[in-house]
């Protein structure tokens, strides 16, 4: 009598990673815990550092100094603001593209990030002064100088940006995949079930 095989692998059940519906939560909550968090630092900074100097934080190393940006860090394409809630919507896209295949948890905390960190400064440019799709970002933090001349002044959404940014990089160079295996590990393959002949070295048993 023949042994019933096992269940073949290569189901969604036994796919590596964790389920795509759960990491693609994973990435739109923590994007939008980044925009809410940078969307409220920057209602708080305009309310409490309108007309007032930089405010001296741990001794120095950091400044909370209130600027508004029209362009990028150091103020690079400054005259052209339009450009960047194009560039926006092409990461957003991305991302939606890249969300198709997520199953790994690391890479939809840093898909997320930069998802949240994209829409808080698109905000921005969409909907403050001076206007729609050209309006100046808000920054308030800056490292070591009350007035940026160490590092540029930047705002939450930027260090979102950022973390999510280095986290893909590392994971990309510690082969960490999006769909939750390794790069250059093949996955285990699933032995042929025996037949009660094959387990007896190939012989029928005779019967008693």
């Amino acid at each position: 009598m023949t042994a019933a095989p096992p269940a073949r692998s290569g189901t969604a059940e036994s796919r590596p990673g964790t389920p795509r519906s759960r990491t693609v939560g994973i990435l739109l909550g923590v994007a939008l815990l980044s925009l809410v968090a940078d969307l409220v630092t920057k209602q708080l900074a305009l309310s409490s550092l309108t007309g007032r100097g930089p405010v001296s934080l741990l001794g120095g190393t950091v400044y909370l100094t209130l600027t508004r940006n029209s362009g990028a860090a150091w103020s690079i394409g400054a005259d052209h603001t339009w450009v960047f809630p194009l560039i926006t919507f092409g990461v957003i896209a991305w991302i939606g593209w890249m969300a198709l295949r997520l199953r790994s948890l690391p890479w939809a905390v840093s898909l997320g990030l930069v998802l949240g960190g994209a829409l808080g400064n698109l905000t921005d440019r969409i909907f403050r002064a001076p206007g729609h799709f050209v309006g100046h970002v808000v920054d308030m933090i800056s490292l070591f100088d009350p007035y940026g001349q160490v590092w540029p002044v930047f705002n939450l959404a930027d260090s979102s940006l950022v973390c999510g940014v280095v986290l893909a990089v590392l994971l990309e160079l510690t082969g960490r995949q999006r769909d939750g295996g390794r790069a250059g590990v093949e996955p285990a393959e699933t032995a042929e079930p025996m037949t009660t002949e094959a387990a007896h070295g190939g012989e029928p048993r005779g019967r008693a």
